[in-house]
């Protein structure tokens, strides 16, 4: 069968590969901890069990508004303003299956041929595939431990062309843990606003600080702008046997 051209530049999944060779090597006997997919080594907590077992006995099986039950979007709304300090309608949060889910909608809906979409390194694999499957560029953009491992605004401002539609943001970061503070942020916002580029943040790990970080979420320096997308997982730390997502976003 003859592919796509799209589908023939994508990669395989370094992080199936890995979760597959730890798999194998517990399948062993050997004793592995595994860094691979993203998934926690208890069972799904009761509690989320039996309101599946709930839903399903009420009958709560039937197609859902395609954004996602209005209770829903009220919660994750609700959610965001209570963590994180940040005001959106329901009617601004999309529920998806996943942050990749939102991320690769975020990406297809405003990304197109033609167009870069700058991405600091080190990265999450999945964010340059996402933009190859848009038919957009991704531009990699290396940062060092010197650094923390964080992009600079003027790392950012040297990086764009004028083809830079977007700049994909991860804060905490996966996979050094880098977490930008406010001022980082701000100056990263001014940049991305006096160019008119998009910022798609992915906020997954918010709760995964140590020590004297602190996440915050760069909406409060995008706040006197508009083009901006965030992702938001809700339940990231709930094993579900679907993912939950919630996308929250600017309009303007």
């Amino acid at each position: 069968m003859e592919i796509s051209e799209r589908a023939a530049q994508l990669t395989p999944s370094l992080t199936l590969s890995i979760d597959s060779k730890a798999k194998a090597m517990k399948a062993e006997g050997i004793d592995v901890c595994g860094f691979g997919a993203g998934e926690p080594d208890f069972d799904t907590p009761d509690h989320i069990k039996k309101a599946a077992i709930d839903a399903l006995e009420a009958g709560f099986t039937k197609y859902t508004p395609s954004a996602g039950i209005p209770e829903l979007r009220q919660a994750i709304a609700e959610k965001l303003a209570a963590d994180n300090g940040l005001s959106y309608r329901s009617a601004q949060v999309i529920v998806s299956n996943g942050a990749k889910h939102s991320c690769y909608n975020a990406i297809l809906a405003t990304c197109q041929p033609g167009d870069e979409v700058i991405i600091p390194s080190p990265y999450w694999v999945s964010y340059p595939d996402m933009v190859r499957l848009a038919g957009a560029e991704p531009v990699i953009v290396p940062t060092s431990e010197r650094n923390g491992w964080k992009m600079r605004a003027e790392d950012f401002e040297n990086a764009m062309t004028p083809r830079t539609k977007m700049l994909i943001m991860n804060s905490p970061g996966n996979p050094t843990g880098s977490v930008y503070t406010s001022e980082e942020l701000q100056a990263i916002v001014e940049v991305a606003a006096e160019e008119d580029i998009y910022i798609l943040s992915d906020e997954i790990y918010e709760r995964l600080v140590y020590d004297d970080a602190k996440h915050v979420s760069i909406e409060r320096s995008v706040r006197p702008y508009h083009h901006h997308q965030r992702i938001q997982q809700i339940l990231r730390h709930d094993r579900l046997a679907a993912r939950l997502s919630g996308g929250a976003g600017s309009s303007g």
